[in-house]
C-alpha cells in the first residue's frame, strides 16, 4: 500500500436520534443528509486513482463506499472486514449518545462495555486491520467504517497518548490520508 484514504460514514440514522449502535445486524443506514455526505465524500477522492475499497460489516459505511464510488467510470468491489466494525458496546446498544459516554468516563479502557468489549481490545483489533491494509498489494486503498477507528488511527499515526486526542471528533464522510509510515505508525501505537 502506498496510500490509505480512511473515513467515517456518512451521517447515519442512528447518528440524527443520538443513539448508539455497535452491532451491524441493527444498522438503520444513512440518513438523507449521510447520502448527500457520501456523494460528496466520492468528489473529494476523486482525483485519486483507487485500487481497492474495504468497509466494515455496517450498512451505513458500505453505503457511504458505494455513494462515494458511483462517480468514478470503473467499479471498484467493496471488500467486507469486520475488524473495523464500530465497538461491540453489547448491553448499552439502542442507548443514548450520553448514557456510551457517561459508561464510558466511568470506566478505564481495558474495560469490557457489558456483554461487549473494551476499548483496547477494539483498538488491537483495528490495528489487525489497518497491518493488513498496510500490507496489501493495492498501492491506493478507500477505506470507510466509523468514528473510532479514524479517530484512533489519526492520533496513533501522530505518536499520542492518548487515543481519543488530539482529534476527538471525527467528521462525517471526510477522508483523512496515510502514507504507508504514517499508518505503520499507526498500527504500531494501536498495538501498546
Amino acid at each position: 500500500m502506498r496510500l490509505l484514504l480512511l473515513a467515517r460514514h456518512g451521517q447515519s440514522l442512528f447518528n440524527v436520534d443520538g443513539v448508539v449502535n455497535g452491532d451491524p445486524r441493527l444498522d438503520r443506514g444513512l440518513s438523507p443528509a449521510g447520502i448527500e455526505e457520501g456523494t460528496k465524500l466520492g468528489l473529494q477522492i476523486a482525483a485519486h486513482s483507487i485500487d481497492a475499497c474495504v468497509a466494515s460489516e455496517f450498512p451505513r459505511a458500505q453505503e457511504t463506499a458505494r455513494l462515494a464510488l458511483a462517480v468514478r467510470p470503473q467499479r471498484i468491489a467493496i471488500h467486507v472486514d469486520p475488524e473495523l466494525n464500530d465497538i461491540d458496546i453489547g448491553a448499552l446498544e439502542g442507548q443514548t449518545l450520553a448514557d456510551y459516554r457517561a459508561w464510558k468516563h466511568a470506566h478505564t479502557r481495558a474495560d469490557p462495555f457489558p456483554d461487549g468489549e473494551s476499548l483496547d481490545d477494539a483498538a488491537h483489533r483495528y490495528a489487525r486491520a489497518f497491518e493488513r491494509l498496510v500490507e496489501a498489494d493495492e498501492e491506493t486503498i478507500f477505506c470507510v467504517c466509523h468514528e473510532i477507528p479514524v479517530r484512533y488511527a489519526v492520533n496513533a499515526a501522530q505518536d499520542s497518548d492518548d487515543l481519543d486526542a488530539p482529534l476527538h471528533d471525527v467528521a462525517n464522510a471526510t477522508p483523512y490520508v496515510f502514507d504507508e509510515a504514517g499508518l505503520r505508525r499507526a498500527v504500531a501505537r494501536l498495538r501498546r
